[in-house]
């Protein structure tokens, strides 16, 4: 069992909290149940390190049984030790060090997505995560981070996500003009969504939202800049019917993303 919360192995899995130590050794922090279950169901090979206390193992059976079946070995540490190692206060008994495992955006886009969530300047990682996990709930193919978006593996992204970084492909691309135009060739419209955009409402009665697509989202206080918007086929507003002065950021792009969900099912029949 390891017990001193200042070795350096204890130090190596805090430093992922890090940006820099995350980019240096292509790895990441996940704390919890929820994310370690996730991450055991659908990419156990990306585990790398498996860290719980005695009581948090006992407490999962499943997680147990689902180290087991992937042969991974569990080290056990103490309650300190788990503190020292976790970005949260309380990580419920779980830490596990994970390889990061981005999509390349050519392979994205080569998959024929109908639909796709694309992030610009996206620089809070609550935000991010939950857009992230809202795409994967509506069914869409892949989120596309470009600009200066924050790093998915930051682990307040990873835990907003609540597992669904595990879900779907999720690409870190440069320009989004190179994106924009990867997403035209397989035959996406992109919508942007934006305050200075039609109503959305207007664009579903068209038909435009049961087509293949790649929403567009920018920054929580800026938006999207002229450029950005520049690269869309068209740009969209969600209605206010009530008194609030806006929405949030990932809480239009989760209505988006379902509006465009909701239109591709119901033309598919």
């Amino acid at each position: 069992m390891l017990e001193n919360p200042r070795s350096p192995r204890v130090r190596a899995v805090a430093k992922l909290t890090k940006r820099s130590a995350r980019t240096e050794t292509g790895l990441f922090l996940l704390e919890g149940p929820q994310a370690v279950r996730e991450a055991l169901t659908y990419l156990p090979d990306s585990i790398v390190e498996l860290f719980a206390t005695p009581n948090g193992w006992e407490r999962h059976p499943d997680i147990r049984s689902k180290a087991t079946d992937a042969d991974i070995d569990v080290e056990f540490v103490t309650e300190y030790v788990l503190n020292a190692m976790a970005d949260t206060v309380t990580p419920q008994g779980l830490v596990a060090v994970v390889r990061q495992s981005p999509t390349s955006v050519r392979d994205i886009f080569a998959a024929n997505p109908r639909l796709v969530a694309i992030c610009q300047e996206v620089r809070d990682p609550g935000n991010l995560g939950t857009i992230i996990r809202a795409a994967d709930a509506a069914g869409a193919d892949a989120v596309v981070l470009t600009g200066r978006t924050v790093d998915p593996y930051n682990p307040k992204v990873v835990r907003a996500t609540t597992g669904s970084l595990f879900h779907l492909p999720v690409a870190i691309a440069g320009e989004l003009s190179d994106v924009v135009e990867r997403a035209h060739a397989a035959g996406l419209r992109i919508l942007a969504a934006d305050v200075k955009g039609d109503d959305l409402l207007a664009a579903r009665a068209e038909g435009l939202l049961a087509e293949p697509t790649a929403w567009l989202f920018g920054n929580e206080a800026r938006g999207l800049e002229d450029e950005a918007l520049d690269l869309a086929d068209r740009v969209l507003k969600l209605p206010i019917f009530g008194r609030a002065e806006s929405l949030n950021l990932a809480t239009a792009a989760s209505v988006c993303l379902y509006e465009s969900a909701f239109s591709q099912r119901a033309a598919a029949g």
